[in-house]
């Protein structure tokens, strides 16, 4: 298969949107098709539904399956949709095959959820999603620093529809290093960790990020992504100037509140309710108030 076009998708910015509930704590799917036509019409043309932060682990089976399919429909030819899948190697095999059927182009797989990580068992759960569905671009969501480039490597000679990497440790240069013994090129390196890492991580060698922050400011994100492909770094920092207390307040106590200050924005922008569900919580309403200044500072 010719996987260019979605490795053309990956390398951008690929945004992770937030799953709204309605006042019965149900997904509200009114606000959630609002929210993906306006990271539509802001210029996004990547999304990954059932991502961290669309609160993937706190969403039934069920609801996974409808953020989905609200997705792919939404977004219908407009931007490629990637689905967030995990959990054990069965459930993420039916995930990634009810993805397919409805349309979506490629799966991220989420990091293992288990004590025990071996490389060559990171590679045959990677394997199992990615054989299941042939058709599909599939996308590691790396965050564990232990696993080698080698393994990645590995992984891409058994599975040609493995295309890019969702690389999200802290670490730059370990980052470069698997990318490299990984193979730069075979891969679509996407930073993980969103604006903040995304300018170390472009230089040596993503070509994409990820974002939670596009949710508030669509504009913002691609402000971003079009200084870094111009190597314009002076002019990328300053949008890393700009966002740096709203993605510090998203990380504060290991990203508790990664989810909770992205809703408190959309809120304080009347675009959908602040609630998350546990183990998330709502912000205080000091901070409440901090993040409804910054994002006015931002004229989204």
């Amino acid at each position: 298969m010719d996987y260019s076009p979605l490795r053309t998708a990956l390398a951008d910015v690929v945004a992770i949107p937030v799953t709204p509930y309605d006042a019965d704590g149900a997904v509200d799917r009114a606000a959630y098709r609002a929210l993906l036509r306006r990271l539509l019409d802001g210029g996004v043309k990547a999304v990954t539904p059932n991502g961290n932060t669309g609160e993937f682990y706190a969403l039934t089976l069920e609801e996974r399956r409808l953020v989905t399919e609200l997705t792919v429909e939404e977004a219908a030819g407009r931007a490629a949709v990637l689905v967030g899948v995990g959990h054990d190697a069965a459930t993420a095999v039916e995930a990634a095959r009810h993805a397919r059927s409805a349309g979506a182009e490629m799966v991220m797989v989420h990091q293992p959820v288990h004590p025990y990580v071996a490389q060559d068992g990171w590679i045959d759960y990677h394997r199992t999603i990615a054989e299941a569905v042939p058709e599909l671009g599939v996308v590691p969501y790396l965050r564990n620093p232990l696993i080698e480039g080698a393994a990645v490597a590995r992984l891409g000679e058994k599975c040609p529809n493995v295309i890019g990497v969702k690389y999200a440790v802290h670490d730059a240069t370990r980052f470069a290093a698997v990318a490299r013994d990984a193979g730069l090129d075979r891969f679509v390196w996407v930073a993980g960790l969103a604006e903040l890492y995304a300018p170390s991580y472009w230089a040596v060698g993503a070509t994409g990020f990820t974002s939670g922050l596009v949710n508030v400011a669509p504009n913002v994100s691609l402000n971003m992504l079009g200084a870094l492909r111009a190597g314009d770094y002076p002019g990328a920092m300053k949008v890393w100037e700009q966002i740096r207390r709203f993605e510090d307040l998203r990380a504060e106590r290991q990203s508790a509140n990664n989810v909770t200050v992205v809703k408190e924005a959309l809120a304080a922008m009347g675009l959908c309710r602040r609630d998350v569900r546990a183990p998330s919580k709502p912000l205080p309403e000091p901070r409440r108030a901090e993040v409804a200044a910054i994002v006015e500072g931002w004229s989204v």
